[in-house]
């Protein structure tokens, strides 16, 4: 079960027990907090879409850490008048772990759905056989005279020695 949530003025796809860095939240570590602009649900045939929120649907999510990501740097310059400017940038993050989505008819939808099949079925590859190619000479009737008048020519070029 997925859902799209909302935070800091962008969209997320989520699931639970997974995590996502987002915009700094400005909340301490292993803080729990709640994020109810949820916009979707998607549970196979049950999905619901919220116009523009879903009313009732909440996500409990913790904040793991809080950080800045690599630095991006910023450089202008004006050709022919010796203007030089480099800046760099680094983004603060809030990683969070999605704990719980919750919202109404939730039972209805876990009940209804199937698990996921996990087990993969792995193919064994027959041991590969060497394949011998064979080329087809392929002659055109303007070849075939030209060979014919060759062999010709070397003809009577050994009847004369």
């Amino acid at each position: 079960m997925l859902a799209i949530v909302e935070t800091c003025g962008k969209q997320y796809e989520i699931e639970e027990g997974r995590y996502i860095d987002v915009e700094f939240l400005g909340k301490d570590e292993n803080e729990t907090l709640e994020l109810d602009k949820v916009v979707m649900i998607v549970a196979g045939s049950q999905s619901q879409i919220g116009q523009p929120y879903l009313e009732g649907a909440t996500v409990k999510v913790t904040v793991l850490k809080n950080g800045k990501e690599k630095k991006v740097l910023v450089y202008k310059q004006r050709r022919k008048k010796g203007y030089r400017k480099k800046n760099g940038h680094r983004q603060q993050f809030s990683r969070i772990m999605i704990e719980s989505i919750d919202f109404p008819g939730k039972a209805e939808v876990l009940a209804t759905e199937t698990p996921k099949e996990t087990t993969t079925k792995i193919a064994k590859k027959a041991p590969a056989e060497t394949k011998v190619k064979t080329t087809k000479k392929t002659t055109t009737p303007k070849t075939e005279k030209i060979k014919t008048e060759t062999k010709a020519k070397t003809e009577e070029v050994k009847e004369e020695n």
